[in-house]
C-alpha cells in the first residue's frame, strides 16, 4: 500500500498516541482518597455505597451525569479531518 511519505506503521503510531493521550488525561482526573459525604455542588447526601465503588467521589450521581454530559459536549478530537470522511 503507498503510504506517500508517511513511514511503515505512521498510522497505527498515531492511534496509539491518541490513546495515550486518552489514558493521561482520564487518569488526570482520576480522583483519590476518601470521598466526600455531601456532594460539593449541591450539597446532597453520597451514599456509601457509592463512595466505596468511586475512590475519592466528589459528585453525587445527579451533578456527575450533568458534568459526564458537559465534558462529552467537547471530546477534544477531530472527527471530520479523517481522509475517509473527506472521500464520502
Amino acid at each position: 500500500m503507498a503510504t506517500g511519505w508517511a513511514g511503515d506503521g505512521a498510522v497505527q503510531d498515531q492511534i496509539d498516541a491518541t490513546v495515550d493521550d486518552a489514558v493521561k488525561r482520564a487518569r488526570s482526573r482520576m480522583q483519590s482518597g476518601p470521598g466526600l459525604t455531601h456532594c460539593e455542588e449541591c450539597d446532597a447526601s453520597i451514599p456509601e455505597a457509592r463512595r466505596k465503588a468511586v475512590p475519592g467521589v466528589r459528585l453525587c450521581v445527579n451533578c456527575q451525569a450533568a458534568h459526564d454530559q458537559e465534558e462529552a459536549a467537547f471530546s477534544g478530537y477531530n472527527r471530520r479531518g479523517s481522509k475517509d470522511s473527506q472521500l464520502r
